[in-house]
């Protein structure tokens, strides 16, 4: 079956940061799980019995949306959240976020840096659940002591992290030494990882870390790197301090993630490393209205808060790549993914620029080079927009989502004339029917 969107108002391919790279008046063919062709409006365009023709004419048309930094495995920052993470019913709230993801948040594939296992990954690509496809990196590894040690103050040696504890299918994310990281690293890749994130900096949300020191040493780190790129890997690092991005950059990360402190120096040293960057600008702006967060986090979000706009436009100015990623731990991000596009603008990017780094650029980087762009031969993910979201991302609400489109199925319910699946098709999908 072909799938024609006729007369697509606005589209925008994915293929640059450039007004060469928004069509207007096209078709659009899907055959399959594909994009098949893509032209000019045919008005006298004769379609055959096998020709399903939908009527894009007062929509704009973007790929769907790549995540660079989700966590799909962190339903909240509070201990009840952690709970619910951790409990019997962990499934079920992390299918309940995938879903979200996808259907609301117009994500059709997520790197996850951290918590997500290979059977998440597995579950959504056999259809077993419905989600954005996923690139893991399992761990986002820490020092003891470092960002990813949520054992807290009043800790005790025999108890296990809060954060992502070891579970089949993910080691524990917290290491010492250079020789114990390559092990880790090897342990993690066996385990089906697609990336290695490790932290280069304290965070901001994490218990008992003060933000300007450091979590790894250079020798740490140089493990780390060593062993992933000896495997096919490339390396993510969370980093907000100076110092932790230098460390970053110095000895092999290639995507520095947050980049809080970010000054003109260390983009000269990023560009010369061909380093990426992954801001997070929402969640770094609402983190200071966040409830429940205790006054020594409130004081490191403070301090973030002060000047990450600015590190953002260094970023920018420095010619960094920047990707669009969510890092979506509080209440309520979770299928609003899009809001990542809105606050990279308000933080100075140019409209198209924030939509290169969540669609082709993104994919380029992350390694799923057949999605992120709308051209012949690849995959057929893509969104509906009731509104001209590319000039205004600000207008990227629930409401202006038509329609979520992934290898060629629709998702969400907003255009029932397309190839539809929901969770009742999902559920239907794994009962065997009953024997004749």
């Amino acid at each position: 079956m072909v799938l024609v969107l006729s007369n697509i108002k606005k589209l925008y391919d994915g293929t640059s940061a450039t007004e060469d790279a928004v069509l207007e008046g096209i078709d659009l063919y899907l055959v399959g799980q594909r994009v098949d062709a893509i032209c000019p409006h045919n008005p006298q365009l004769s379609l055959g019995s096998e020709h399903t023709l939908f009527d894009a004419s007062e929509l704009t048309v973007t790929p769907g949306m790549i995540d660079c930094h989700g966590h799909v495995t962190v339903l909240g920052l509070d201990g009840a959240a952690m709970e619910l993470a951790n409990g019997p019913a962990s499934l079920l709230h992390f299918e309940k976020v995938l879903y979200t993801t996808l259907v609301d948040g117009g994500v059709t594939t997520l790197r996850d840096v951290g918590g997500a296992s290979h059977l998440l990954k597995r579950l959504v690509d056999d259809g077993d659940m419905i989600g954005p496809r996923l690139k893991i990196a399992i761990c986002m590894l820490s020092s003891t002591g470092g960002h990813g040690d949520f054992r807290g103050t009043d800790r005790c040696h025999a108890e296990i992290s809060k954060l992502w504890p070891p579970v089949p299918g993910r080691p524990s994310s917290i290491v010492d030494g250079p020789w114990e990281c390559r092990k880790r690293v090897r342990e993690i890749a066996a385990c089906g990882a697609d990336l290695i994130k490790l932290c280069t900096s304290p965070g901001v949300a994490s218990p008992s870390d003060q933000l300007e020191h450091r979590d790894f040493t250079p020798q740490e780190i140089e493990a780390i790197c060593d062993e992933a790129s000896a495997r096919g890997l490339k390396v993510a690092a969370h980093a907000h301090s100076a110092s932790g991005i230098e460390l970053a950059i110095r000895h092999g990360v290639h995507d520095i993630q947050h980049i809080s402190f970010m000054n003109e120096r260390l983009v000269e040293m990023a560009h010369k490393k061909g380093c990426t960057v992954t801001p997070t600008s929402w969640v770094l702006a609402e983190l200071p209205h966040a409830q429940g967060l205790s006054p020594f986090v409130m004081e490191k979000v403070e301090k973030v808060a002060e000047v990450h706009t600015q590190a953002v436009q260094y970023a920018s100015a420095g010619g960094l790549k920047i990707l669009a990623g969510t890092d979506p731990v509080l209440t309520g991000m979770h299928g609003r993914n899009y809001l990542e596009i809105v606050f990279l603008v308000r933080d100075g990017l140019a409209p198209l620029q924030a939509w290169y780094g969540a669609t082709g650029l993104a994919a380029a980087e992350i390694g799923q080079s057949d999605a992120g762009t709308l051209l012949p031969g690849q995959r057929a993910d893509l969104l509906l927009w009731k509104q001209d979201v590319l000039d205004e991302p600000i207008r990227m609400t629930d409401e202006s989502l038509l329609e979520v489109i992934k290898d060629g199925v629709a998702y969400r319910g907003g255009a029932p004339e397309l190839p539809q699946r929901g969770f009742r098709d999902l559920v239907r999908d794994r009962i065997a029917p009953p024997p004749e």
